[in-house]
């Protein structure tokens, strides 16, 4: 693999330089040097190393979720609304006691972290090593989804009914294609799970014919980029409706030489939304856009190593000054995806059928009718 991506001049190295930089000793990944973790965040960051070739890394991150798991497959995981800035309004300053949630999102990824890695870094033993830990994330998971398909954000309160937990498009889109690299590494050890790819079908259903089962408690969060194209870079939405979903949402969100804006009415361009609007773009055959995203990502580049986080465009310069690893890992699986960096570079915008593995399970069946 290049150190530097032919398309787009990244320079991978010193991407993943910085996530190791902030790797612990037990393997986990913060977000920055003040900490905060979650399972999401950390996945993406492993799959940045792998995607750089950083073997070690990528073995300490690996064993280090698994060590985190829970009994029944999920993870606590602090959560970025609950990080407050510190005196300066510049840096982050984790709370002494952290907001976390055990959300299902963070636990599907595992899913997507474990696939993406052995295929980066051609090591398939991976998926036989960690395909336990990927099996009860996935059961945890498919446990928190309603009758109508849609999952909830996260595990409910003791006592607290299912239905009182709110349901995010985000998310959903998200374990779609968890269930996808699941039910593909089940495939692959002759384990299959036609549960999963009900699950998986049920949440495709769910996105496409039933929105009001999102946002359902009150809180509008179509001003949120991912709202918007989550559901093509998942690959819920394929073909023209994909496309039709990016012109949608193109000129509410993104900003001419600048990016990606993480959320409407805010002159705040982030690095990660615009790499995984650049995957979007690509899952949807807008290569040229995709490339463009990316490419203007240049300014965000840290001397030290890494992107920094956003750019306030109204002030004229970064903010906040962080530079999270989760943000390299997601620039340098873009760039993975555009230049093909590593083996399987095309796993996170190239997408199964909704149906894919229903349609397998009935296969042995209608021999014997």
């Amino acid at each position: 693999m290049s150190p530097r991506s032919i398309v787009t001049g990244l320079d991978i190295r010193a991407c993943a330089d910085r996530i190791e930089s902030l790797q612990q000793r037990d393997g986990a990944i913060p977000w920055v040097e003040t900490g905060v973790w979650d399972p999401w965040n950390h996945g993406e960051s492993a799959m940045g190393l792998a995607v750089a070739g950083r073997v070690e890394g990528v073995h300490l991150a690996l064993d280090a979720l698994a060590a985190r798991q829970e009994a029944d497959g999920g993870w606590t995981g602090e959560l970025g609304a609950g990080i407050p800035m510190d005196e300066s309004g510049e840096r982050i300053a984790p709370p002494p006691v952290p907001v976390t949630a055990r959300d299902t999102n963070f636990a599907g990824y595992a899913a997507v972290t474990v696939m993406r890695c052995a295929l980066a870094l051609d090591e398939p033993r991976l998926i036989a090593r960690y395909f336990p830990m990927v099996a009860r994330a996935l059961d945890f998971v498919m446990n928190l989804q309603t009758r109508h398909g849609d999952v909830v954000w996260r595990a409910p309160d003791i006592g607290q009914p299912l239905e009182d937990v709110d349901a995010l498009r985000a998310g959903n889109s998200s374990l779609f294609k968890s269930f996808e690299c699941g039910l593909r590494m089940a495939e692959i050890l002759e384990k299959p799970r036609t549960d999963w790819a009900r699950s998986r079908a049920a949440i495709a259903r769910a996105l496409t014919a039933m929105p009001e089962r999102f946002d359902r408690k009150g809180i509008d969060r179509s001003s949120y980029a991912m709202d918007w194209y989550y559901p093509v870079l998942a690959g819920v939405l394929t073909g023209a409706d994909a496309k039709a979903r990016l012109d949608e949402g193109w000129d509410t969100f993104v900003v001419a030489d600048l990016g990606c804006r993480c959320v409407t009415g805010e002159p705040w361009v982030t690095a990660a939304e615009t790499a995984e609007l650049a995957l979007a773009c690509l899952s949807a055959g807008r290569r040229d856009d995709a490339r463009t995203l990316v490419n203007e990502l240049a300014p965000l580049a840290a001397p030290d190593g890494g992107y920094w986080m956003g750019w306030q465009y109204e002030i004229g310069d970064v903010w906040p000054k962080e530079r999270p690893s989760w943000t390299a890992g997601a620039v340098i699986l873009a760039a993975d995806a555009l230049d093909a960096l590593s083996p399987g570079s095309d796993l996170l915008i190239r997408h199964a059928r909704a149906d894919a593995w229903l349609e397998r399970a009935l296969k042995p069946a209608q021999k014997f009718e």
